[in-house]
């Protein structure tokens, strides 16, 4: 394949981070010389410095409900039905996802070798997910560590994220048009096809929750060392569009796509009352532009969300309803134009200078604090006895 071949290849769109301009330009004496333009066009993007600052708020409120939700269960995930602050934790962070990618994939290289370094991306979250989350770090208080690999959890939350990663960098690099965004329409024009992208995943979605049937079905209740007793449990279904804990689709597909022993062992629906006792984001150039725009998406989605609520499709995060999509993810946007408009616009960056530092190392930070990696390192160190940790001098972790 020769140079020109390659050029036109519309998949392997080569651009340099700094690329130049420069003209060739016939002297007096015939012959030619090169002539570098004044300035250099710099492709690099300047890092947006509220989506740092964004992502260590999250980290931040990830760590209070994971350490102070057991204690304020105001703030802990809601059981079922309705939104507390916990709620809000991972469609923040897939909001960031999404718009970090924006800012990734604004102009292509080459659209097969973007695909294969975000699945590779994609395949080593969920490996991280796996091992951190699916249940290896089980005991920390005993000291003790492994999983069952006929127990282990499939489906934690850095899976979950990389699994929406995946989808929307794939849906970025494909099904983007070219052109320049001048407007409003010529915007909607260039993302088309993942409006229609967007639109299909969620019809889909909505049809298999109400429209699929729920069997009966049965489960061996599980004990405390993860392996599974002999009482068999019945529970009674037969029903179509059922939201509840016991009879929805999305639980019915999970069992049966992953198997009942590979799920959560300890879901929020235990906590209720009956369970228990107790992304175009770039194209605008001006601060007023982009304020506006981002306001009135994000105010939509709450607005659309809440409705929905209203109208029997209710607020849940267990099922990711729509309603609970577009209530958080149009809270996520609304925070995050706050925080544009505070750092980047305003220029106040001291008073979140520990947020930006967090969102920086937010991935670190999430493996020391909410993987309990930070206590088992603590743990580690003890004097003459393992119960003589540092842990048990300042009374955590007594059984």
């Amino acid at each position: 394949m020769n140079s020109s071949t390659a050029l036109n290849d519309h998949h392997c769109i080569q651009i340099s981070n700094n690329a130049t301009i420069n003209k060739i330009n016939s002297t007096s004496n015939g012959k030619t010389e090169d002539v570098t333009s004044e300035r250099d066009i710099s492709l690099k993007q300047p890092r947006l410095v509220s989506l740092d600052v964004f992502r260590g708020l999250t980290v931040a409120l990830m760590v209070l409900v994971d350490h102070v939700g057991g204690i304020l269960p105001g703030i802990n995930h809601s059981p079922w039905n309705g939104i507390s602050l916990a709620d809000f934790v991972m469609p923040f962070f897939l909001f960031i996802v999404g718009v970090a990618l924006s800012f990734a994939y604004k102009r292509f290289k080459c659209r097969v070798d973007l695909t294969k370094k975000a699945t590779l991306r994609t395949l080593k979250l969920f490996i991280f997910g796996i091992v951190l989350q699916g249940g290896y770090f089980h005991g920390i208080n005993n000291l003790t560590y492994g999983v069952d690999i006929q127990q282990i959890r499939l489906m934690g939350t850095l899976q979950r994220i990389a699994i929406a990663y995946l989808l929307t960098a794939v849906c970025e690099i494909w099904l983007k048009r070219d052109g320049v965004v001048k407007s409003g329409r010529s915007m909607l024009k260039k993302y088309k096809l993942q409006w229609i992208y967007v639109v299909v995943l969620t019809v889909t979605y909505t049809a298999l929750l109400y429209g699929l049937h729920v069997a009966d079905w049965e489960y061996q209740i599980p004990s405390e060392n993860f392996s599974f007793s002999s009482n068999i449990t019945s529970v009674n279904c037969g029903v179509r569009g059922d939201t509840g804990p016991a009879c929805n689709a999305v639980g019915m597909i999970d069992r049966n796509l992953f198997g009942i022993q590979h799920l959560h062992k300890r879901p929020t629906y235990a906590r209720t009352k009956e369970c228990s006792m107790n992304s175009p984001v770039l194209h605008f150039k001006d601060h007023k532009d982009r304020i506006l725009s981002w306001t009135m998406s994000a105010a939509g989605l709450v607005v659309v969300g809440f409705v929905s609520d209203l109208c029997g499709m209710h607020i849940n995060k267990s099922l990711y309803s729509l309603s609970y999509t577009c209530v958080t993810g149009g809270a996520a946007g609304i925070l995050f134009v706050g925080i544009y408009v505070m750092v980047d616009v305003l220029g106040f960056r001291k008073p979140t200078l520990v947020f930006e530092w967090m969102g920086k190392h937010a991935l670190v930070i999430y493996i020391l604090a909410a993987c309990n990696v930070f206590p088992i390192l603590l743990q580690g160190f003890y004097w003459k006895e393992p119960e003589n940790n540092f842990l048990r001098l300042i009374g955590i972790g007594q059984s």
